[in-house]
């Protein structure tokens, strides 16, 4: 089986508590963690990841001949204060899942493929079995989306943060033909909207969201809401989706115009990313379902609409544009790949934004 370098790397500062620790012990973990996580990433190995050389660095091998005038297309993100809930459930599989999803979006939405994935998880003290479960999250999403986990680093650093404490980051690199690159150049007023539902917050909005819980509602992550039908803490944990099985395959065959991933900045700040000057998006409320826990929120911490649409994605993951023409065949093959998309708006002339309308 072909196999990949995989680098853990373990610092050791001095400081309170740290220095009479035998480095050994800290090696040991480091060792049982790489133990650990290396079964993980062989799992999502693929032809084009060449055998372990010894060196440092991962290597992936490139089809040139596949792609004419390819550009690499690539994304670094990483996962915030959803880790201390994650934390505090003693549930950390989805913050890798997460980590992969949100990263094939972002590089999605420019019509890349993505090729393959390095991570970068940093803890005050590290716990080779939470690294297992991150790493499984990873791997899982990798190999639903045909992308190699070529390698990473796990650090542990306990003058940098705290035990308990757990940084993750993240790279993607992908290719796109230069021709194919989605540029959203050709959106224009009269073209529809099209919106790929979220499965719930995805990686955006915890600092709200973790207040309104704690502060407001007073509650523990652990307590069940029965409105929700369920514990807080489980449903802010549901994963962030990753749309590329549903939406790469239309590539070729429906003229997308433009597509916007909802992170951060929710509904307000995104869209117009993927606009023109002289276009904006209406959005038309009711036309998609906002999920329940969104409407928890916003009625348990009192958000206001703006608030809402800023913080949340509210119910939308990813927004499609396309010609009216094309948009029966659009949703036609999104429903043929798994997804429940429904069209959200249209783009309309004026100042590049958002509106909504009941």
């Amino acid at each position: 089986m072909k196999t990949a370098t995989a680098k853990v790397s373990v610092l050791q500062f001095p400081g309170k508590g740290t220095a009479a620790k035998p480095a050994g012990v800290i090696a040991d973990a480091a060792h049982s963690t790489v133990e650990r996580i290396q079964t993980q990433a062989r799992f999502t190995f693929n032809e084009a990841v060449l055998p372990d050389l010894g060196m440092f660095g991962g290597l992936f091998e490139l089809d040139a001949k596949e792609y004419k005038k390819p550009v690499l297309a690539a994304a670094t993100n990483r996962v915030g204060s959803k880790t201390q809930i994650a934390t505090a459930m003693g549930k950390y599989k989805s913050l890798g899942h997460d980590l992969v999803s949100r990263s094939i979006n972002d590089i999605l939405v420019r019509g890349a493929k993505p090729l393959f994935f390095l991570d970068n998880i940093a803890a005050g003290k590290l716990n080779p079995s939470v690294v297992e479960q991150i790493v499984t999250g990873m791997a899982d999403e990798c190999k639903r989306a045909g992308v190699a986990l070529i390698g990473g680093e796990t650090s542990e650093m306990p003058s940098v943060y705290r035990e308990g404490d757990y940084d993750l980051a993240g790279t993607i690199l992908g290719v796109v033909r230069k021709k194919e690159i989605i540029h959203g150049d050709g959106v224009k007023p009269g073209d529809v909207c099209i919106g790929l539902p979220s499965a719930s917050l995805h990686s955006n909005g915890y600092s709200l969201a973790r207040k309104i819980v704690a502060d407001m509602a007073g509650l523990k992550y652990t307590d069940r809401v029965p409105e929700l039908n369920g514990r807080i803490g489980d449903l802010l944990l549901i994963p962030h989706k990753c749309y590329f099985k549903e939406v790469y395959p239309l590539l070729g065959d429906v003229n997308l115009k433009a597509m916007a991933h909802i992170t951060g900045g929710g509904l307000i700040e995104n869209p117009p990313q993927m606009l023109p000057e002289g276009c904006r998006i209406r959005f038309k409320e009711g036309s998609w379902a906002v999920l329940p826990i969104f409407e928890w929120l916003i009625k348990t911490g009192n958000v206001s609409k703006e608030e809402a649409y800023r913080t949340f994605n509210m119910g939308l993951g990813m927004i499609l544009v396309v010609s009216a023409k094309k948009l029966d065949k659009a949703l036609r093959k999104l429903r043929a790949n798994g997804a429940n998309p429904s069209a959200v708006g249209e783009v309309v002339a004026g100042h590049k934004g958002v509106e909504f309308v009941q």
